[in-house]
C-alpha cells in the first residue's frame, strides 16, 4: 500500500532516533548523577588547621583521601576521646566545599571526618551506588579505628546524594544520630524530576531508595530542608521525614536554596545540628 510506506519511513526513523537517545542516556547516565570536581583538593592545614590527612582503604582495595579534624579543645584541657560527625558529600565538588561546616563542628567538641567517595578528589575508581556504599564502610571503620573517637557516638551527617548514601549505611550500622540535610526519596523520583525524557524509572542503573529504607533505620533523625531548594523538591525531603515513621525533628530553613550557605554551614543549621547532636548523644548516654 503505496501510502501506508510512506507512513512507515519517518515512523522507523523517528523510532530509531528514540532508541539511540535512549541508548545514549543509558550509556552516559552516571555522568547525568556524579559531578566530581577535578583533582585532589590540597593539603588539609590550607583549610582546616589542626587537621590531619586520612586514608580510608576500602574493601575493594582503594585508597581514598580524606582529612579528620579533631574536636577542639579548650588550651590546657587533657585530650579526651570524643564523638565525631563523619560527613557525607553530595553528588558535586569535593571534601573542601565542607570545610566550614567542619570548622564549626569541631568548634563545639565534635570530631569530623572529610573524604571523598571514588572518582572524587583526586581519588581512583568510578562512582556508583555500590561504589559508594562501599566507600561509607570505610569511612566509618576509619573512625571505629582512632583512639581519639568513641565509635559508639558516631554520628552521620548526609546531604543531598550523600544523605541516600548515609541512609544506606545506617541501615547496616546505625550511628548515635543521623542528620540529613536535602535528601531524596529516591534517585528514581529525582532522574523523573529532571530528566523526564529518559524513562529513569526503566533506564537508572543506580537508584537509591531512601524512601524505602529509612522506616528501617534505628537511630535518632534530624532532616534539614531548604524552602527554596531547587534542586531537590522541598517535599520529597519532607516525605522521606514522615517515611520514617517516627517523632524525630523536621528543621525547615526558609527561603534557603540548595548551596547557599544557609545550608551548607549558616548559623542557624550548626545550631540546630549541634543541639540535636547533644540530646541525641546525651540519651545515648543515659
Amino acid at each position: 500500500m503505496p501510502g501506508m510506506e510512506r507512513w512507515l519511513v519517518p515512523v522507523a526513523a523517528v523510532s530509531l532516533v528514540v532508541a539511540l537517545v535512549l541508548l545514549l542516556a543509558w550509556l552516559l547516565q552516571r555522568s547525568l548523577i556524579y559531578f566530581p570536581s577535578g583533582g585532589a583538593p590540597g593539603p588539609v592545614a590550607a583549610l582546616l588547621p589542626g587537621g590531619e590527612e586520612a586514608v580510608l582503604v576500602t574493601e575493594d582495595g582503594l585508597e581514598l583521601g580524606g582529612w579528620f579534624l579533631p574536636a577542639f579543645q579548650q588550651p590546657g584541657k587533657k585530650r579526651t576521646v570524643s564523638a565525631a560527625v563523619l560527613v557525607f558529600n553530595g553528588n558535586g565538588g569535593n571534601r573542601a566545599l565542607r570545610a566550614p561546616l567542619a570548622k564549626a563542628l569541631a568548634a563545639a567538641e565534635l570530631g569530623v571526618l572529610l573524604f571523598d567517595y571514588r572518582g572524587y578528589g583526586g581519588n581512583p575508581g568510578s562512582p556508583t551506588e555500590e561504589g559508594l556504599a562501599v566507600d561509607a564502610r570505610a569511612a566509618v571503620r576509619y573512625l571505629e579505628d582512632r583512639a581519639d573517637v568513641d565509635p559508639k557516638r558516631i554520628v552521620y551527617f548526609g546531604e543531598s546524594l550523600g544523605a541516600a548514601v548515609a541512609v544506606g549505611l545506617a541501615r547496616e550500622r546505625p550511628p548515635a544520630a543521623l542528620i540529613l540535610r536535602s535528601p531524596f526519596t529516591s534517585l528514581v523520583e529525582m532522574a523523573g524530576t529532571h530528566y523526564p525524557f529518559l524513562l529513569s524509572g526503566l533506564l537508572l542503573k543506580d537508584r537509591f531508595p531512601s524512601i524505602d529504607r529509612i522506616g528501617r533505620v534505628i537511630a535518632p533523625l534530624l532532616v534539614i530542608v531548604g524552602t527554596a531548594d531547587s534542586l531537590v523538591p522541598p517535599e520529597q525531603s519532607r516525605r522521606l521525614f514522615a517515611a520514617a515513621g517516627r517523632g524525630e525533628r523536621l528543621l525547615e530553613i526558609a527561603g534557603a536554596d540548595h548551596n547557599d550557605h544557609a545550608l551548607l554551614a549558616g548559623e542557624k543549621m550548626v545550631a540546630a545540628v549541634v543541639e540535636f547532636v547533644g540530646e541525641a548523644l546525651g540519651e545515648a548516654d543515659d
